[in-house]
């Protein structure tokens, strides 16, 4: 792919995806790792000169119809208190019609406003591609999709290139996927076996150690012949559990079952959290996290791992009384050697919560891209970029531009 440290910025104007898709509460936003991982980029954009325009999607609001609930004004607001100078929300921006100076970064309103974003509609790609000189994608968190902003625009943009935060996204997750230093363990969490089926089926071919949590342990737990009592489950991926589990064994790797558990009578913030040995679950009970004996077999195998994949909490991590064995792991992450990899809107949260980010080698603001990307599926947005690189008739040195 181009890159945007290949292309010349100052005083072009500069379309810049990012992924500023965070959660609010009330108009406030209560986490902004995604705000401030595209920083760099459009600090850097800023900084040379360019005229910067910044667009993303906020949720999921009907197109064509402006919601106030899911407008970019607190990203807007939060952007500029980040950048130390003022960022304003463009409204209506389609067909132009709006300046932006040298140096400065205006905000696009919320993409999924706009009729035929999500379809990946031509003409508008076409008036997106007519605002810039360069288009930069830095959202790898939407690269598995194709959209308007996402990979049409890039099909007509004059210059259509990766941002530093996609180029590392990639860089990162090809060292995991392509080639990870062993042992290589996985750590699968979530609520659906069905939502996270594929990778799963793909990892168990190449990791070492796949740790599975949440609903999918219930699942996996179930199939080993546990009681899981009313626990959230999948009886009819229990087939698929069992063989997931015997072509783990063949390979001389392994899916670990919890040996104990945490248990609640109902499913709520002030739940009293009961510890329970694995093949001791009563019918009447919820499994909301793993215990301390198989929160620290678990630790112990990130102490060997020289690669960890994290992608999903073991527990409702959420209400505190179920959330050890997430902390734990999350801790064990943090004080690895190996190269970690951590990626999706719950790991984040649990990363935030846990205050570990800082010693977590990668954190990718992905979700379904990321774990696309670790299936071994093209991205649209990435294969586009790829695709105009290839057409260019040649490379100049960085330092040129084009």
């Amino acid at each position: 792919m181009l890159t945007m440290s290949e292309v010349k910025l100052a005083g072009r104007r500069i379309l810049i995806r990012e992924d500023l898709n965070v959660p609010l509460e009330g108009g406030r936003i209560t986490e902004d790792t995604r705000i401030r991982a595209a920083l760099p980029t459009i600090e850097r954009a800023s900084a040379a000169g360019a005229k910067v325009m910044v667009m993303s999607h906020l949720g999921r609001p009907a197109e064509g119809k402006h919601d106030p609930a899911l407008s970019l004004e607190p990203v807007a607001a939060r952007l500029a208190e980040l950048l130390g100078k003022p960022v304003r929300l463009i409204r209506d921006w389609p067909n132009g019609g709006f300046g932006v100076d040298n140096g400065e970064v205006v905000l696009l309103e919320n993409v999924r406003f706009e009729i035929g974003e999500k379809k990946d509609d031509d003409s508008l790609a076409r008036k997106m591609a007519r605002l810039c000189d360069v288009y930069v994608n830095d959202a790898f968190a939407t690269a598995h999709r194709a959209e308007s902003s996402t990979h049409g625009v890039a099909k007509y943009a004059p210059t259509a290139c990766a941002g530093p935060l996609l180029e590392a996204e990639i860089n990162a997750l090809r060292q995991v996927r392509d080639n990870p230093t062993r042992p290589l363990v996985a750590i699968v969490g979530g609520s659906k076996v069905s939502t996270k089926l594929e990778v799963l089926t793909s990892l168990v071919e190449v990791v070492d150690q796949l740790i599975v949590g949440g609903g999918i342990a219930n699942t996996f737990m179930k199939a080993a012949g546990l009681p899981i009592g009313k626990s959230l489950c999948e009886d009819d991926l229990l087939d698929t559990a069992r063989q997931l589990m015997q072509r783990s064994a063949a390979r001389g790797a392994s899916i670990p079952i919890p040996t104990d558990v945490v248990c609640a009578k109902e499913f709520s913030a002030s739940a009293a959290a009961t510890g329970k040995q694995a093949t001791e679950v009563a019918d009447d009970d919820l499994i909301l996290d793993i215990g301390p004996v198989t929160a620290a077999a678990y630790v112990s195998l990130l102490k060997r791992a020289c690669t960890i994949v994290w992608n999903g909490p073991l527990g409702v991590f959420e209400f505190d009384q179920f959330g050890n064995g997430t902390r734990a792991l999350a801790e064990g992450i943090a004080d690895s050697t190996a190269f970690s990899v951590a990626g999706g809107g719950d790991t984040l949260a649990a990363i935030a919560k846990y205050r570990v980010g800082g010693r977590i080698s990668y954190i990718s603001t992905g979700g379904g891209a990321f774990l696309e990307y670790l299936e071994g599926r093209t991205l649209p947005a990435v294969a586009i970029l790829q695709e105009r690189a290839r057409a260019m008739p040649g490379r100049l040195h960085p330092s040129e531009g084009y």
